[in-house]
């Protein structure tokens, strides 16, 4: 019977070794697609939060729930941009897109909504979009060269 285990140790051998080795360097771009996840994340997380923060729950509660959904939405958007760089990177336009929502928003969802309400979406939207060229900078920078 032939031996189809494993053995721990050296992966030069590996008759794919340096194809992997430019795929995972392709995919991931470097240390750039870390620097631009971690923020994305906490601008969603913040989003989501923000109803709370700023304390109009109460007074703009189609708009708590807007920042909620939008939040979220952000921070899936950024697990994704880290567990499939390669996939979800095309997707970076979606944060443009939900960057000028945002701005937006106060006036569409909301209820007459009060400077603080206005200026929070209008620096959450703009940090969206930010974020979403900046995702789409890397995603150009690593496209494959046919």
């Amino acid at each position: 019977m032939a031996n189809v285990s494993h053995s721990r140790g050296d992966m030069s051998t590996h008759p794919d070794v340096s194809e992997m080795r430019t795929r995972y360097d392709r995919m991931l771009g470097g240390r750039d697609v870390a620097l631009v996840d971690g923020p994305v994340f906490l601008l969603g997380l913040y989003c989501a939060v923000s109803p709370w923060i700023l304390h109009y729950t109460a007074s703009q509660p189609a708009l708590m729930t807007h920042n909620l959904i939008v939040g979220i939405a952000i921070g899936l958007l950024a697990l994704g941009f880290t567990a499939a760089p390669a996939r979800m990177y095309g997707l970076s336009w979606a944060m443009c897109a939900l960057g000028i929502w945002m701005v937006v928003a106060p006036w569409v969802v909301g209820d007459s909504p009060d400077a603080g309400v206005i200026v929070n979406n209008i620096i959450i939207g703009a940090l969206a979009v930010i974020l979403g060229l900046l995702c789409a900078g890397t995603a150009a920078k690593n496209v494959p060269k046919a």
